[in-house]
């Protein structure tokens, strides 16, 4: 974990590392962003004799960004308690898929992603029904493969506690319904799409599952349901309703977070992001994430 040596080049050489690791444990760039730059200043206040006793840097840089997240989390429910509405974790954009002027340079974090099944909408609202200790346990082993003594140093626990941590959020994990594959997911929310494009309730309630769950997230900036909506006849009710209510939008398939998903855009500004699970073709869980600050990602400006 991590590179010998303290050269500057060495050190920024981690960052797409530790962000990665941040965004998985906090669910929220702009989060992950704040707790990698927390560890650089760290290291870069110590003095050089210190930074030249620390035989590698990655797992110094690594053991406390795991600890700030660790503070993080363990604040953040706190926090999350006076969010308005549902709090949903940053959707991430798959920039390859936009063209020009969409996204920033190659030092921003949404393009320091690694896109794989471990961002997964799906899977990142499993790690939020974890204690903070059990995330960290379960993202650093199960993720990254650190090992536990590793993860010790980091939850202040020994390797054998940090092996129980990680198998309870294990069984958390096994207990959720897996996802279909992409391939699967693109189908159905390309069928989605046509539905809500065309105002087809009938369609929309066809292709939900009878006890599906829609969570939208406005942070209280934006008009959204404020609670889930459950059940897959509400939810297209309210799908249509919406696209009565919003003319002019723009529904683009693209992917969120690795997996299929929806984008609408209104005069070229996202607007909405969307996300899916489905289970045996028909759509079980919506994730919408309206609130602008999560949007940023997405923006022209990036």
């Amino acid at each position: 974990m991590g590179t010998a040596g303290t050269s500057t080049d060495g050190i920024a050489g981690e960052r797409r590392q530790l962000l990665n690791v941040a965004y998985r444990l906090l669910g929220s760039l702009a989060e992950a962003e704040d707790a990698v730059q927390e560890a650089y200043a760290r290291w870069y206040a110590l003095p050089r004799s210190r930074q030249d006793e620390i035989a590698a840097p990655g797992a110094w840089l690594s053991t406390v960004t795991g600890r700030i997240c660790l503070d993080v989390l363990g604040s953040a429910r706190a926090r999350r308690e006076r969010y308005v509405g549902a709090w949903l974790p940053e959707p991430l954009p798959d920039r390859a898929e936009w063209g020009p002027g969409h996204g920033g340079d190659h030092t921003d974090p949404a393009d320091q992603m690694v896109l794989d099944e471990s961002v997964a909408m799906a899977f990142l609202v499993v790690l939020e029904s974890m204690t903070p200790a059990e995330r960290v346990a379960f993202v650093l082993h199960d993720v990254f493969r650190y090992p536990f003594a590793e993860i010790g140093d980091v939850l202040g626990r020994t390797s054998a506690a940090c092996k129980q941590l990680a198998a309870s959020a294990r069984r958390r994990v096994r207990d959720e319904r897996a996802p279909v594959a992409a391939a699967g997911q693109a189908a159905a929310v390309r069928r989605v799409k046509d539905a809500w494009e065309t105002k087809d309730i009938a369609a929309l309630v066809d292709l939900l599952d009878p006890a599906a769950v829609m969570t939208a997230d406005g942070g209280g900036l934006v008009g959204t349901a404020l609670r889930p909506i459950e059940g897959g006849a509400l939810i297209a009710q309210y799908m249509v309703a919406i696209a009565d209510k919003a003319p002019g939008l723009a529904l683009l398939e693209r992917s969120v977070n690795g997996m299929p998903g929806l984008v609408a855009e209104r005069a070229g500004a996202v607007m909405t992001v969307a996300s899916f699970e489905v289970v045996d073709g028909r759509v079980t869980r919506i994730w919408v994430v309206r609130n602008p600050e999560k949007l940023r990602p997405w923006t022209q400006e990036g």
